[in-house]
């Protein structure tokens, strides 16, 4: 089992091949973690789309299998993995980042309360909401 860190969060999957810099997910898993799919254009995320080199195309598609790896070079966007490969981070670009920054919208999350109700962030929306974290390191 590999876990992939997103922009979606955390998605655990069962990658077809994992070695060195390659990480051959099943369309399905590539789609659910980061919600690009292979369509006849290129790969498509809402309205926009990459489009894959054709004298390249075995270096990203293989049947029913997608190199993300690959793909995140190809766009240019950041890309970490641990040294046994079973953890990556396939990040976001700089400008998605900033633009949600500049935005100053939170993202929503979803916490238990001590008696173990479950609130969101986002349904707090229009309130006034004090946020206060804590970590150990």
């Amino acid at each position: 089992m590999t876990t992939l860190l997103t922009e979606r969060g955390e998605t655990a999957v069962q990658p077809h091949r994992s070695s060195g810099e390659e990480l051959w997910l099943s369309a399905r898993d590539l789609e659910s973690a980061t919600g690009w799919t292979l369509k006849p254009e290129g790969f498509c995320k809402g309205d926009v789309c990459v489009p894959v080199p054709r004298n390249r195309a075995d270096e990203f598609i293989a049947g029913d299998h997608i190199n993300a790896a690959a793909l995140w070079r190809h766009m240019n966007l950041p890309l970490a993995h641990d040294a046994s490969g079973k953890t990556w981070a396939l990040g976001e670009s700089a400008a998605s980042r900033s633009a949600r920054l500049q935005s100053l919208e939170a993202p929503d999350f979803t916490l238990p309360d001590l008696a173990g109700r479950r609130h969101s962030l986002g349904e707090q929306r229009g309130k006034k909401v004090l946020l206060v974290s804590w970590a150990s390191w």
